[in-house]
């Protein structure tokens, strides 16, 4: 629908009822208003609606059905496929709606529909308290866990959405409801990894941790010692202990003092290794990685909220991502992984990344919708570039590594990781069983299909039909 199809009545109604902002094409701010992550995705709503409240949620969900408009919902705005914008609808978004509340005494955080990933961890930090979060402090504490929410500290504190203790949720219908293992219990198993399909979350709760130390380890190497790197991280790996997390990662080398000079602005490769805790522990633990013949090294004890921040990526450069769970990492995948390398776009912000799953992960809940915790490895080419020049280049290096780890894959995806790849492969991410089980819930709480701008679950019957 295009903007000037809205009755102005309606919109100035709609404005006027509105807590938040509603901002609309030739307003001020609105390029600001609509601009995500992924520069990539240039998309013209014809409403944002900046919610601060529950009610503005409900409201904007009521005044773009009504209106007909498509409907999307951003929180952190990182959906790689740009599934928090649309073309001509609206845009609930929860941004102004980003308070974290604390309860250090049941270790618990109670979390705004808008807020990032720094939003929490500098909420928690005080109390020497943490959760499992993104990789990046801009990602959107929402989107992330209700799609499942792997991190750092997955390993020691299982995955985001294991944390998940309630969830405040407006539906298609504007009503509110309250989920938890008392409360709508289908719905909340549900929530374990079915994203947005169900209705906006306006705020989550969710357990917190004692973390009273966080640590890394971070060696850089030459690119030419890939494979004798990956194996080691490999077996390191399969025995590291739950606190240990990390990854082995392909790069453009930054201008950093850890940094070889030689390695500046070309390919690289970094082991690293979170460990909740100390760093003499760490240090002991990565003993025979310190053992290789690095290059150049961060070895150092710090907040986890900073830990957080260290490998953010600036907004509006163009993204195109996917994984691969995998059932194995044997030595000839290692090769495979390492000959991926030189195709990626190097100077760029691309990361070629290995990451170890276990632990946690894997001792969790068998029967929540993400049975890629199963998988002991990952693969994620994380492509991130400046120019439109790169992007053919950019697209079939990501499509190249997953086309190539087909062999070793385990059949199943964290969604978050990915784009718009196709129903079969949403399907096959959550299993057979738990998407007819999924579409049930759908269709008690989204039977049209409103909330479809996500990895899309379709409305049916718990037989199918």
């Amino acid at each position: 629908m295009a903007p000037q199809d809205i009755a102005d009545t309606a919109l100035a109604r709609f404005r006027q009822e509105l807590t938040g902002e509603a901002i609309t094409p030739g307003d001020k701010g609105y390029d600001e208003a609509r601009a995500v992550f992924n520069g990539m995705i240039d998309r013209r709503p014809s409403v944002i609606a900046q919610c601060e409240t529950q009610a503005d949620v409900a409201r904007a969900i009521r005044f773009g059905r009504d209106q007909e408009l498509e409907m999307a919902v951003r929180g952190g705005g990182h959906s790689v496929a740009g599934m928090s914008l649309t073309d001509g609808g609206i845009v609930i978004d929860l941004r102004r709606m980003h308070t974290v509340i604390v309860d250090a005494g049941s270790r618990a955080a109670r979390i705004g529909g808008g807020a990032t990933m720094s939003d929490l961890d500098r909420a928690t930090q005080p109390y020497d308290l943490a959760t499992t979060g993104g990789r990046a402090s801009t990602t959107g504490v929402g989107g992330f866990t209700l799609g499942g929410g792997s991190g750092w500290l997955e390993r020691k504190y299982g995955l985001a959405c294991d944390n998940l203790i309630a969830v405040e949720l407006v539906t298609a219908d504007g009503s509110t409801v309250h989920a938890s293992e008392d409360e709508n219990q289908e719905l909340f198993w549900a929530l374990h990894g079915g994203g947005g399909n169900f209705g906006v979350a306006t705020s989550i709760t969710l357990q917190l941790h004692e973390l009273p130390a966080m640590s890394m380890v971070m060696l850089v190497f030459r690119p030419e010692a890939g494979p004798q790197v990956l194996q080691a991280f490999r077996d390191f790996g399969e025995s590291a202990p739950d606190e240990a997390g990390g990854g082995c990662i392909y790069l453009t080398g930054p201008p950093e003092p850890f940094v070889p000079e030689q390695l500046v602005g070309e390919l690289m490769l970094v082991a690293l290794v979170t460990y909740a805790g100390r760093e003499a522990e760490a240090r002991e633990v990565t003993e025979p990685l310190l053992r290789l013949g690095h290059e150049g090294e961060v070895i150092a004890e710090l907040p986890y909220a900073e830990l957080q921040c260290m490998l953010d990526d600036p907004p509006g450069l163009r993204n195109y991502w996917s994984a691969e769970y995998l059932g194995s990492f044997p030595d000839e995948a290692v090769e495979v992984f390492c000959s991926h390398a030189s195709a990626m776009p190097v100077p760029s912000n691309s990361q070629h990344i290995l990451f170890p799953v276990g632990g946690a992960v894997a001792r969790g809940r068998a029967d929540y919708p993400v049975p890629w915790r199963a998988s002991p490895w990952a693969v994620h080419p994380f492509g991130i570039w400046d120019s439109p020049m790169d992007d053919e280049r950019g697209k079939r290096w990501v499509r190249d590594v997953r086309a190539d780890f087909a062999t070793w894959s385990s059949g199943t995806v964290y969604l978050n990781f990915i784009g718009q790849e196709g129903r079969e492969r949403v399907m096959s991410s959550f299993g057979t069983d738990n998407y007819k089980r999924l579409a049930a819930v759908k269709a008690e709480y989204d039977p049209d299909n409103v909330f479809r701008l996500n990895h899309n679950i379709q409305p049916a019957s718990p037989n199918g039909a």
